[in-house]
């Protein structure tokens, strides 16, 4: 299948060109050049014409916990550890496949119409098996997200049981999966220790050889939380970044999520072992967690993308919303307006988290995935209208009523508003499904 896409403007290296077509050919982008040209030159292409859009990358949110899009609201403004027993270990247990899937179904279907097209979404309710696993992925299949699992292995006694797993039985579950999936353009399957105070320094190690196996980023919390430091520092007399490389796990396959309490050195040795960072500061805010050096990571080479974190710790699901977040959080935290550029906060939520998933997406240019968002230049939160300012109305002003079209691979996948694989009604019904279900736990709230 062919298609040329015609946008009034295409961003290109932080600018949005008049008069430029994307061609697609099966999913993945084959040439961008003047739509003349290309016209010309592919007399047999579909042509779609975006003239009252401006065309971009799909953004791509690189940390989500699906199934909390179930408990949204649920402790909200409370501290962490109230949060976490409140919400999570109280209505995890509760979860069967089938919530699992319409959890996800759930979360996936609201960040795409936001515009997301590629999620990595770190599992943990696993209940000695991958059914639940593959619940969560055939919703990424049917909605028609692009989709990384960050398989978590997990093997703190205090968590619910549905989370925890041997160490041998983490690793071969979480190989069993990726084999299955190696070769496809639209799943990955990625393992995820879940931080130092939930994975055993045994489990965090074999996860770390699991990705140098299967050739993988491996994801995990690190130093979202004061207690976590203060435990790790009790327990092995130095602190998280330091504790990691000990462990001889500190390197370029780690994509590290929050690093929110890093003393200096920490912050000079992730870049110099080459690490990535999953930032979610809308999520670091709502629990009260801190805020994260971002300008100094940069400053020393650590590679950021952005990400949502779970709906019932943000309680939003833009990757559009954490450029701003990021943007704004930064500036206020160091009293410098020019600490963060839009352009930054854009490039985290597209390419650079596309890099540090190691994905061909994020960018439009060839032999990258087609994966677009189409922004109603009509929208009043798009204005003043040129494009000079477009990319910083993206980052500064956007409103999620200038998503139009979402496509991944080369699909439409979202359309004015509207799902075009699964329903918004189907999605509000599995919804409801599970709020009856729940019902019999939050009655007792």
């Amino acid at each position: 299948m062919k298609r040329l896409f015609e946008p009034k403007y295409l961003e290109i290296r932080n600018q949005f060109i008049g008069g430029m077509g994307v061609l697609v050919v099966d999913g993945d982008i084959v040439e961008v050049g003047p739509v003349a040209e290309l016209s010309a030159k592919h007399l047999d292409a579909e042509r779609i014409d975006w003239s009252r859009f401006a065309m971009l990358p799909g953004t791509v949110n690189s940390h989500n916990h699906s199934f909390q899009s179930l408990i949204r609201g649920i402790a909200a403004d409370e501290p962490f550890l109230v949060w976490r027993d409140e919400a999570l270990y109280r209505y995890s247990p509760c979860l069967d496949e089938e919530m699992i899937y319409n959890g996800a179904l759930f979360a996936f279907a609201e960040m795409m119409l936001n515009g997301v097209t590629t999620v990595a979404d770190f599992f943990y309710i696993h209940d000695d098996g991958t059914h639940n696993d593959e619940a969560v992925i055939q919703a990424a299949k049917d909605l028609g997200i692009r989709f990384v699992m960050a398989r978590t292995m997990y093997d703190w006694p205090g968590a619910p049981r549905s989370y925890q797993e041997r160490i041998e039985d983490a690793v071969r579950r979480t190989r069993d999966l990726a084999i299955k999936y190696q070769g496809n353009p639209m799943i990955a399957i990625h393992p995820a220790p879940h931080s130092p105070h939930a994975a055993s320094p045994e489990m965090i190690q074999a996860g770390h050889r699991l990705a140098k196996e299967l050739g993988t980023p491996y994801h995990i919390h690190v130093a979202e939380e004061m207690f976590e430091v203060e435990e790790i520092l009790r327990d092995h007399g130095v602190r998280p970044v330091h504790f990691l490389d000990k462990l001889g796990v500190l390197d370029e396959s780690m994509i590290a999520i929050h690093l929110v309490w890093l003393a200096d050195d920490e912050i000079a040795l992730l870049g110099e072992r080459g690490a990535s960072l999953a930032y979610c500061p809308s999520s670091n805010m709502f629990l009260a967690d801190g805020i994260t050096k971002i300008p100094e990571l940069l400053a020393h080479g650590v590679k950021v993308g952005l990400g949502t974190d779970g709906a019932c710790s943000n309680n939003r699901i833009s990757v559009f919303e954490e450029m701003r977040m990021t943007s704004l959080l930064q500036k206020v935290r160091t009293l410098d307006a020019t600490c963060m550029r839009a352009t930054q906060t854009y490039a985290m939520g597209t390419r650079h988290a596309g890099e540090i998933l190691r994905l061909p997406i994020g960018n439009i240019e060839p032999g990258h995935r087609a994966d677009f968002v189409a922004l109603d230049l009509d929208d009043l939160s798009l204005h003043p209208s040129s494009p000079e300012v477009l990319l910083s109305h993206v980052v500064y002003s956007m409103q999620p009523t200038a998503v139009k079209r979402v496509v991944v691979g080369g699909r439409v996948v979202v359309q004015d508003g509207e799902l075009q694989n699964v329903s918004n009604e189907r999605v509000r019904k599995a919804v409801a499904a599970v709020q009856e279900r729940f019902a019999s736990v939050t009655s007792k709230v």
